[in-house]
């Protein structure tokens, strides 16, 4: 009897053999899965560390006074809250004076208060000048972001309970602001919106339910990672937010990307196991060529050099690599589990098949376009920089308790210190002086000399306080009010002015050291490295995503094409951005004020929205591809690639943009910045990028689209997930064997 031989599964694709794996042992995988999230969730529990409200910035100038202030000045090494006061009839009356001293002496027996500065006391400056505003400062050991907010809304009741009978009373400050950051749910507006758009994409409870179910299974494991991942690095506090922000919104992506290829293999008539190896070998590659896009982005905020950005970076890229892996080795048991039924409990006016429909509203787009790509293409570049416009005019800063609602706190007392003292109260600068054989003498000849306010700072000095020293004289602090206002770039022009100009003549020849330091010199510092490092992010990004896409699509076009269309969309939001919030182009139905753009959001930005972009940009040119080395013919591909990919791209983008959109119902500036800047972005990239723009061009371009000549080709490594090149795919009669040379 002749020996039966066994089919040699060793030599299909990993993918292939993993998706028939989980077909057949589908209740083994999810079961897997499950104990894997509830052994994560208790590590998490048990081990876990907590986020960090540090704030640091190795190298900068402010970083090294507030270390210096710790180590010999603990008592002033931590933020304070101002208190401000207006009595009309005088402060000085002796009813209004007591009822302050009160106030202040309770405030000074709060948890974490170190010093009390009265506007009674001997320090000159605190109180106006017509005797009607005073200002006093509780100050605590701590900074703003690490001081206990039982205690900060402690403070802000005190105050609030000193005022009337002819006296205000308003709290102001970081540590005072810290407590009107309310926590806002967006995320299960977002989870609410995806779970509507997908019905409406799918019209099937069932098909539904599955990314919404992946997404939630990711975003559970991504938490719990990172909570063991805290003991060894510092992610700010936002962190949670921020994850399930980028968790719910690339989680469903990849996941929809999944479910649609596995009910397209379905439609078509192929059988469950079947259809979950064709979903995990087509659309599982364009989830993992995705997520490392969308990953390097991320990680390409460490060139930015800011402690607390890179542990973002990190958290969003744990979150990513989990949704890919979620969707490569989850979804397919879940796909072998629900088979047929996945499109049961259906609405049948919106229920639609996948796959190319050459009666699809898509198909005849794609194929208008391909007639006239030349004005198409013109119009979409024309659309963008239009939009883009604003840009040029982006003032780049940190807006302050100014630009926030007059029913806050901070913002009555902003404006009642500048209407008493000037705008250069809110934010006031220390120059901290260190001298180990002792600072008196050095300290005030630079009290002295800055007041004076000669040369380089001429007019842009309105008070200068006489200096406080430690117990142990060798550290002094001299604090110096702006003229104008913190977000004035008069104010940052101060700060370079007396680290270059004034201050080095003073400690000349001497072994003392004066830095200037403080919250607004912090808040410059950053700006300044933001500024000029943010070149280096955006060439390494987009450097190593090109590399990444010729690579993987064996074309110098389609890799430069994407990068330049993702750079425009990024750039349409930055203009909307600049129109809306720094020149108030429908400010007051947001409910803000107009003032810079946060010198920082354009950098985060750049990160995420790179990366999603990129997102979709994979997901449509690898269905040209698959369709281009299928028939080898570019206007084919281009007509079949997009009607197959556009409604998911629709679906995905909507879902993002629901997402995004509902941190526009958030109550802070930085929350609306946030939400509208990316909600634009990616309704720019998934409607006019990728619908118009992408065809267009690829139409004009034809089969130059995958040119990529001979050496490149043979320099770049064959990247196939699947085991095999495009050069082995079974292929059509005079189909390219490759990309074209």
């Amino acid at each position: 009897m002749a020996n039966r031989k066994t089919p040699n599964t060793s030599s299909k694709p990993f993918l292939e053999r993993w998706a028939r794996f989980s077909h057949r042992r589908k209740w083994f995988v999810i079961g897997g899965w499950v104990v894997v999230l509830i052994g994560l969730i208790f590590a998490a529990n048990t081990m876990g560390g907590a986020y960090d409200n540090s704030f640091k910035l190795p190298g900068s100038e402010s970083q090294a006074g507030f270390d210096l202030l710790a180590e010999r000045f603990p008592a002033r090494s931590g933020d304070s809250a101002d208190v401000v006061f207006e009595a009309p009839g005088g402060i000085r009356q002796p009813d209004i004076q007591a009822r302050i001293e009160k106030l202040l002496a309770d405030a000074q027996a709060l948890p974490g208060v170190v010093a009390v500065e009265s506007p009674f006391g001997q320090q000159p400056g605190m109180i106006s000048q017509d005797g009607t505003i005073a200002r006093a400062s509780v100050i605590f050991d701590k900074r703003a972001n690490e001081v206990d907010l039982e205690v900060a809304k402690e403070l802000v009741t005190l105050v609030d309970a000193a005022a009337g009978n002819g006296l205000r009373t308003e709290t102001g400050g970081d540590i005072i602001f810290m407590t009107e950051q309310p926590e806002f749910g967006s995320e299960a507006i977002g989870l609410l919106a995806a779970m509507v758009i997908l019905f409406i994409a799918f019209g099937s409870l069932i098909a539904m339910g599955l990314p919404i179910g992946a997404a939630l299974f990711g975003i559970g494991s991504a938490f719990a990672v990172i909570a063991l991942a805290a003991n060894a690095l510092s992610f700010p506090e936002w962190t949670g937010a921020f994850v399930g922000m980028i968790g719910i919104g690339v989680g469903i992506d990849y996941a929809l990307l999944v479910v649609t290829r596995f009910r397209e293999g379905l439609h078509h008539g192929r059988t469950v196991e079947d259809a979950v190896v064709l979903a995990v070998t087509t659309a599982g590659r364009s989830v993992i060529f995705a997520g490392v896009v969308v990953t390097i982005a991320f990680f390409g905020l460490y060139a930015m050099g800011i402690p607390f950005l890179a542990a973002a970076g990190t958290s969003a890229a744990i979150s990513v690599a989990i949704a890919v892996l979620v969707s490569l080795f989850l979804m397919p048991a879940m796909l072998s589990m629900v088979g047929k039924r996945v499109d049961s409990l259906k609405v049948p006016f919106l229920h639609s098949t996948e796959g190319v429909d050459p009666k699809s509203g898509w198909y005849r787009m794609a194929k208008a376009i391909q007639r006239r790509p030349l004005p198409y293409a013109l119009a979409a570049v024309a659309v963008l920089l239009t939009i883009a416009s604003p840009t040029l005019a982006m003032d780049l800063g940190f807006t302050d308790a100014g630009n926030g609602r007059e029913e806050l706190h901070t913002r009555r007392a902003y404006d009642l210190l500048a209407k008493g003292f000037g705008p250069g109260y809110n934010g006031p600068l220390m120059v901290v002086v260190e001298n180990g054989a002792g600072v008196q003498g050095d300290a005030t000849r630079i009290q002295e000399s800055i007041a004076k306010g000669e040369g380089a700072i001429a007019g842009d000095v309105a008070f200068v306080s006489s200096p406080i020293l430690n117990p142990d004289g060798d550290t002094a602090i001299v604090i110096v009010y702006p003229s104008t206002s913190p977000q004035d770039p008069g104010t940052k022009q101060l700060v370079h002015d007396l680290r270059d100009d004034v201050l080095p003549p003073l400690v000349k020849g001497t072994n003392t050291q004066a830095l200037v330091a403080g919250g607004n010199a912090a808040f410059i510092d950053i700006g300044d490295q933001i500024g000029s490092r943010m070149p280096l992010l955006f060439v390494g990004v987009i450097g190593l995503s090109f590399i990444l896409l010729m690579t993987v699509f064996r074309s110098v076009l389609v890799a430069l094409k994407a990068a330049i269309m993702n750079l425009l969309s990024i750039s349409a939001a930055y203009g909307v951005l600049v129109a809306v919030f720094q020149f108030g182009w429908g400010a007051n139905l947001l409910g803000i004020e107009k003032g810079p753009i946060e010198v920082f959001l354009p950098m985060m930005m750049f990160a995420i929205l790179f990366g999603l972009s990129m997102d979709y940009e994979v997901f449509l040119i690898s269905r040209i591809r698959e369709e281009y080395v299928r028939t080898g013919d570019n206007a084919t591909a281009v007509a079949h690639g997009l009607a197959a990919t556009a409604r998911v791209i629709t679906a995905a983008a909507a879902i993002m943009i629901a997402v995004f959109l509902a941190f526009v119902l958030g109550p802070e500036r930085f929350v609306k910045e946030m939400g509208i800047g990316l909600a634009t972005a990616i309704f720019v990239d998934a409607t006019i990028v990728r619908l118009v723009l992408v065809p267009a061009t690829m139409e004009l371009l034809g089969n130059a689209n995958w040119w990529l000549p001979g050496w490149l080709d043979r320099l770049l490594p064959h990247l196939n997930v699947e085991g095999v090149s495009d050069h082995n795919m079974p292929q059509v009669a005079g189909s390219p064997a490759g990309g074209a040379k």
